[in-house]
This record gives C-alpha cells, sequence and structure tokens, in this order.
C-alpha cells in the first residue's frame, strides 16, 4: 500500500536516471501528473505517458540522466512569497541551480514562477 504518491514517482524517476534506464514506472495521480509536467517543462524528463491496468493506472516517463536528485517534502511546509528563498537555501545545491515545485492557489509551480507572480504555498518537492 502506497502512502505518498508523488515521493515515489521521484525516486523511480531518481533510481532510474542514476542507473541509465530509458524509462521509469511509477504510480498515477492528479497531482503527480502536474509534477510530471513542470518537471518536464524544465527539461528534466522526457515525454510521458498514463499507462491504464486493472490496479489504476501509472505513468512511463522517458528519462534524460540529468537528474541528480529528486524528492518530495514532507511535511508539506507552507510558504509565504519572502519565505520561499529560506527553502531555496535549505533544499537546492546552490542558487539558480534545481527547482523546487511549489503548489498554489494558482496551480503547481516552479519557485520561480511562483516568486515572479507574487504567490505563496506549499512546498512539494525539490529537482536537480
Amino acid at each position: 500500500m502506497r502512502h505518498d504518491l508523488l515521493s515515489d514517482m521521484l525516486s523511480m524517476i531518481r533510481v532510474g536516471d542514476n542507473a541509465g534506464k530509458k524509462y521509469a514506472y511509477g504510480p498515477a495521480s492528479e497531482m503527480v501528473k502536474d509534477v510530471l509536467m513542470v518537471m518536464q517543462k524544465e527539461g528534466f524528463i522526457g515525454e510521458f505517458e498514463f499507462v491504464d491496468n486493472k490496479r489504476g493506472g501509472k505513468f512511463k516517463v522517458g528519462l534524460k540522466g540529468v537528474v541528480n536528485n529528486a524528492k518530495a517534502v514532507r511535511p508539506r511546509f507552507s510558504v509565504t512569497v519572502d519565505g520561499i528563498e529560506k527553502y531555496e537555501r535549505r533544499y537546492l545545491p546552490a542558487s539558480g541551480f534545481g527547482i523546487m515545485i511549489i503548489t498554489t492557489s494558482h496551480g503547481i509551480m516552479t519557485h520561480a514562477e511562483a516568486k515572479k507572480q507574487k504567490l505563496g504555498g506549499k512546498v512539494l518537492a525539490y529537482v536537480y
């Protein structure tokens, strides 16, 4: 029984990328799909597709071999526009290197987009 689908998916992407695999398969949910779309837009993963099966389905994610680390943040910290920088220093190795994925009232986006739109939210994950 899975408890955190996002954490499972990011772990499968990280391990598959480090092992040199072409694809990673992980659990499907709407939040996972939105996070994968952000990662794809930022160039961390290739194409992904939903594969239906008897247990609800999963995502097949094309790997590019560029992910060094990808982890979900637990607990989901609430962050204001001014507080994004604090978590940037905490989770990313250097300024301008990697992304934090934040859920806001306007959807799931990177920390840079949230700062530009002056939105706060909850920190979901980080990737670099």
